[in-house]
């Protein structure tokens, strides 16, 4: 898989400059191909961005689609540190999307790939393109049962129970990740 260099945009040049680092969790989503090897490979090259590191990964799940059709997908998130700015590492995971084939037909399409941004750190980001945290996040147990494996107090135990009636299952843990910690 190939990552284009989108990310390399904001370290400074100033010498001494040390960019603040934030925690950001991903959702990680396929429900084409081969989604499990499409999903350790979006780790790889999200853990090659500049100034990025995949701290640790969820365990895989496995959840039918909502508000579309098409197979079942497989879905994970991870926790990465970074000195990019959101919408630096936004253009770099749609990048990854973009070299693991994702195509975008029509609005919740089947997907090769999909890299959301879920959270970060503390912040509130609302832009043209970005909007942080995801604003369906809470509706989406593909997102809160990996997130609270990672980031329990993220996830309040109203939003686990609003989302009790969708599909998803555990398939493995977080050993299937082989970058960054697994969680726990």
């Amino acid at each position: 898989m190939r990552v284009k260099a989108a990310a390399a945009l904001l370290v400074s040049d100033q010498p001494g400059f040390a960019p603040a680092t934030s925690t950001v969790w991903i959702g990680l989503g396929a429900n084409l191909g081969e989604r499990a090897a499409t999903l350790r490979a979006a780790l790889t090259a999200i853990n090659a961005l500049n100034g990025t590191q995949v701290q640790r990964a969820s365990s895989l799940y496995r959840s039918a689609p909502v508000d579309a059709g098409g197979p079942d997908y497989l879905n994970a998130v991870a926790e990465l540190s970074t000195t990019l700015a959101p919408q630096v590492l936004l253009e770099a995971l749609q990048a990854i999307e973009q070299a693991a084939g994702r195509e975008r037909p029509y609005c919740n399409a089947p997907r090769t790939l999909d890299l959301d941004i879920v959270d970060w750190a503390d912040a509130t980001i609302v832009t043209a393109t970005l909007s942080v945290p995801h604003p369906r996040m809470f509706e989406r147990a593909f997102v809160l049962l990996p997130l609270a494996e990672l980031s329990p107090e993220r996830v309040p135990a109203s939003a686990l129970h609003a989302v009790q009636h969708q599909a998803i299952e555990r398939t493995e843990g977080p050993q299937w990740a082989s970058v960054g910690r697994a969680a726990g």
